[in-house]
Order: structure tokens, then C-alpha cells, then sequence
């Protein structure tokens, strides 16, 4: 049995342990039948007190909190093989792991699903006027005139800002609803757009065509501030915006006076920067936006998937066979 060992600095996200958050219901247990685990979960605080006994160490089992390695703590682990990341994006540590020809795969896809979920119940809801018609509820004078009803799902047009592995995942939950979906993606070929069932068409195009605009970029610093008020302005009457990307990508300002300017538009937003807001944003007086605090990733029973995906790939790595989700270092240049 191959040697493993947990590793997590410790509080992420509230979660004062995040090891006992994803590995929850049997995980960590699964993993001690198959596998010799350390008994101490290792983080920066506490590695070189637990060093001398992972001479040995072959595996390692994390999430979100995840220390970033030294080479002189590298060093420290020279029989590792392999690390099985059960969360998202492994830009802030894998990089070092992969160069000394360390397998480390992420859950990445895992994650996708919760959030692509989330932007599905949002965008069904969104065409169907949900948002607008239940502010205008509210109102005695709305009420009485008729509360807004949205054009519906079946043949309106969605637009997905990215095509990773969200967007995908996304893609496939709303093939059922008979929508025209458009992305915006310059790495995306014509061949698997064909495949995917989407238009390839221009973030100008994709703002001012679609009812529902859904951002997916990825994390990158040449995609910070991209999203700007010329975009939002071209945007169709009682058009939707939804941000389970980065608020970073956005620039706020923008869209804050164009929401003033338009109050049958309306933004969805789990993501904001800074992040959570502070107290006096401008977000809490708008009318026309809906906050959410960073929830459309995979939390609490969710999170168990994403160990399910990490321990399937341990079996499958341990016997031989191809991986799934192992990450290559060339994708680390475009990963968020």
C-alpha cells in the first residue's frame, strides 16, 4: 500500500478544517482502507516537525488550502509520485510538483458541475423573468399594471463568456432547453463548437445578441476589467448578467452606472472585488442586482464529490491505467 499523507494549512472559506469538509462521509475513511495514511494532516506550520517521518511519502491527498511547497521542502519528500488536489485550479502550487515529474491531478471538472448547476437554475430562472417579476411583486403600483414575464427558455439565446471546463459542463445541462447558446472563446475551434452545439461569436456580438450573458473567463491578468460599460450599454432590454467568474473581470464602475442607467437590466452576481463587498457598496442600493456570496462552487454535501473524483483517480492511478484529470504543464499558461 502506497504511503500517503493529508496536506492543508488549515482554516479556507470559514472551513476550520478542510480536510474533514471535503473528505466528509466515508471519504477519509476510504482512503485509510486503501492506502498507509499519516496520522497528522501537514501544512507550512507544521512541516518540519512532520518531515523525518515522510521520507517515504508517495501520495498526497488535499483541497483548498493547500501549502505551496518550497524546493528545499521538495527535497524533504523524494520518493513522492503523486498529488490528488480535491478542488479547483492548482496554479498556485502544482507547477513545482510537475517539474520534478510529480502526477497531480485536480477536481477541478468536480467543481465545474456545482458551479455550472448553479448557472443553470439562474439562467432558467432568468428566462423566465423570475428576477424581474419578483422585484416587481414587491411593488403595489407593479403588481396592479402586471409584473414583468420573461420571453421564456425555449429559442432565446444564452451567451457563455469562456468555454473551460464550467462552461462545458454548463453546455451539456442546458442541451435539453432548445436554447441558442453562444460562446466566446478564441482557443475554441469550429470543429468542437460544431460538437458542443454553440456559435462562436465576438464579446460584442455576445452582449448585444444574447438575453442571458454568463461569465466564464478564466482567472488571468490580460482578462481583468475586459467586461466594460460599451458592453453592458449594447446589452438588450431586461437583459441578464451573471458573474460566477471574477470580479476582478469586470470593471465595476461600469457596470454600476449602466444598472442605474437601466433599471430593466439586471446582474447576478456571486463574485465581486473585492470579495466579500465592503459595507457601503454601491451593489446593496441597486434594486436591479441580486448578491450571492461565492456559493456556486461545490460547498458542504457537495464537496464530497470532489474527493470521489480525486480517490476514483487514485485507484485507477495506482493500477496503471490512464487518468482522467491529471493536469499537463502546458495548461498551466492558460489555467485561471
Amino acid at each position: 500500500m502506497k504511503q500517503a499523507a493529508f496536506f492543508c494549512n488549515g482554516r479556507t472559506f470559514g472551513w476550520e478544517d478542510p480536510i474533514s469538509h471535503v473528505y466528509r462521509n466515508g471519504r477519509r475513511e476510504r482512503i485509510e482502507s486503501l492506502t498507509r495514511l499519516h496520522r497528522a494532516t501537514v501544512g507550512q506550520k507544521n512541516f518540519d516537525e512532520q518531515a523525518p517521518a515522510l521520507e517515504n511519502l508517495e501520495v498526497i491527498f488535499s483541497t483548498w488550502g493547500m501549502p505551496a511547497l518550497s524546493p528545499v521542502q521538495l527535497e524533504r519528500l523524494p520518493r513522492l509520485e503523486a498529488v490528488f488536489y480535491a478542488a479547483g485550479s492548482v496554479k498556485g502550487f502544482a507547477r513545482p510538483f510537475l517539474e520534478r515529474g510529480v502526477t497531480v491531478v485536480s477536481a477541478a471538472a468536480a467543481n465545474a458541475d456545482s458551479v455550472a448547476e448553479f448557472c443553470l437554475g439562474q439562467i432558467l430562472l432568468a428566462t423566465k423573468g423570475y428576477f424581474h417579476n419578483t422585484r416587481d411583486c414587491r411593488s403595489p403600483d407593479l403588481r396592479r399594471a402586471g409584473p414583468y414575464v420573461g420571453p421564456g427558455t425555449f429559442g432565446e439565446t444564452v451567451a457563455l463568456l469562456g468555454c473551460g471546463k464550467i462552461a462545458r459542463a454548463l453546455i451539456r445541462l442546458l442541451a435539453p432547453f432548445r436554447l441558442k447558446i453562444l460562446v466566446v472563446d478564441p482557443f475554441l475551434t469550429a470543429e468542437e463548437a460544431r460538437s458542443l452545439g454553440v456559435t462562436v461569436v465576438s464579446m460584442e456580438e455576445a452582449f448585444r445578441k444574447a438575453y442571458v450573458v454568463s461569465n466564464h473567463l478564466p482567472n488571468l491578468p490580460d482578462l481583468q476589467r475586459v467586461l466594460d460599460g460599451r458592453l453592458f450599454r449594447s446589452m438588450r432590454s431586461d437583459a441578464v448578467f451573471i458573474n460566477t467568474g471574477r470580479g476582478a473581470q469586470v470593471l465595476e464602475d461600469d457596470l454600476v452606472d449602466v444598472l442605474r442607467e437601466r433599471p430593466n437590466m439586471l446582474a447576478l452576481l456571486d463574485v465581486t472585488d473585492p470579495e466579500p463587498c465592503a459595507d457601503d457598496a454601491p451593489w446593496y442600493g441597486l434594486p436591479n442586482v441580486w448578491l450571492s456570496s461565492h456559493i456556486a462552487g461545490a460547498h458542504n454535501d457537495e464537496a464530497a464529490r470532489l474527493a470521489d473524483l480525486v480517490i476514483e483517480e487514485f485507484v485507477r492511478w495506482e493500477k496503471g491505467e490512464p487518468l482522467l484529470h491529471d493536469v499537463k504543464p502546458e495548461a498551466l499558461n492558460v489555467s485561471a
